[in-house]
């Protein structure tokens, strides 16, 4: 069944706060995204204020040039997953490697040049692969739909892979990519502009569990 999960994408702990209460009331998994102001422009608060309620599972997006720089970091605060980009440098097998040795899920993020067929080893290694239709390190990104193409090359080569996607989620398209094989749909503008956080993510998960009409 595939789920919603509400963003959280802060440039300071005050902003941050008041986006984790928009929807620590009712998310039970949170996408929480991180930068280095390097592999995305745009600077977010470190990973010392990063925090989350006990009883969510967090899955951290680090936007980083050098993964291995913040993995001992992202290790001690013990989230449900660590996503990095394909794109990024270092020893990628290794860092997914180590994630799971501590039970944490290791998750490749797809920019939407990258061709899944050039990731296939990466692929074949992570729990959970998810493409990337928005720009990064920003909220209200247009979903650039034909990314949804990926789903099935994503799956040639590792059938039993999660499938994310993060990058202009709205009440018109989640359903069109629930469709498309999409598990984890990372919802920031549509439920954090929202004038009731609550009611849009409803909406959302009522969207996604519809039934097709013919």
């Amino acid at each position: 069944m595939s789920e919603i999960v509400p963003t959280i994408l802060a440039e300071n702990p005050e902003i941050y706060k008041q986006q984790m209460e928009n929807v620590q009331v009712f998310a039970t998994r949170l996408h929480i995204d991180f930068t280095d102001g390097n592999f995305a422009e745009n600077q977010t608060i470190p990973l010392s204020d990063i925090w989350w309620p006990e009883n969510v599972d967090a899955d951290i997006h680090a936007m980083v040039q050098k993964p291995e720089d913040y993995l001992a970091d992202l290790i001690r605060l013990r989230p449900n997953m660590v996503l990095f980009h394909a794109e990024s440098e270092g020893n990628l097998p290794s860092v997914f490697v180590t994630l799971q040795q501590y039970g944490i899920k290791a998750g490749l993020v797809l920019l939407r040049k990258t061709v899944p067929a050039n990731a296939a080893e990466l692929i074949e290694l992570v729990d959970h692969v998810m493409i990337f239709a928005g720009e990064l390190g920003q909220y209200g990104s247009k979903a650039h739909m034909m990314q949804l193409e990926k789903v099935r090359l994503i799956k040639k080569i590792n059938p039993l892979v999660e499938i994310g996607w993060d990058g202009g989620v709205t009440i018109d398209n989640a359903y069109s990519l629930v469709q498309g094989g999409v598990d984890i749909l990372n919802v920031g503008g549509a439920i954090q502009f929202a004038d009731n956080s609550a009611a849009a993510y409803k909406k959302l998960v009522i969207e996604i569990n519809r039934r097709g009409v013919l």
